[in-house]
């Protein structure tokens, strides 16, 4: 006979526990894979809305009805551009809470500052057709 030990068994440890099997989440079904269509396949294909020029709000002449006015904004921001009213309408709370709170916490001594910030945007939103001005606060487009 030999003296040597038997070999060792592979679903043992050294010590003769056996092996823990490694965790493994439960089966999840993967869902199937969206077949392109044909013209996916095609060489140079773009989606629409990848292409350069692309604008979703103002495709084919569709003017957003829920947007907001450049009228209104500009309107507001040159009569009421000291307490930051045009602000609060576009969206931009911090911004028109910071204008409000500059007016009334000097007790009117910096309105004149805040009132000529205020009509220089009110000019910028009536006349920017393009530019940041031309958006509110979702980044939808104003309508005229």
């Amino acid at each position: 006979m030999s003296d040597q030990p038997p070999p060792p068994d592979p679903q043992q440890s050294p010590s003769g526990e056996p092996y823990q099997q490694p965790y493994q989440p439960p089966y999840q079904q993967q869902p199937p894979a969206q077949q392109p269509s044909p013209y996916q396949q095609q060489p140079g294909y773009q989606p629409y809305q990848q292409q350069p020029g692309y604008q979703p709000y103002q495709q084919y002449g569709y003017v957003d009805p829920n947007a907001r006015s450049r009228i209104a904004a500009g309107l507001l921001g040159i009569f009421l551009g000291s307490l930051g009213i045009h602000r609060f309408y576009l969206g931009y709370t911090g911004l028109g809470l910071t204008m409000l709170l500059i007016t009334v916490l000097s007790l009117g001594f910096l309105s004149w500052a805040v009132a000529i910030w205020g009509l220089i945007e009110g000019i910028l939103y009536l006349t920017d057709k393009t530019g940041s001005f031309s958006r509110d606060a979702k980044g939808v487009p104003l309508r005229d």
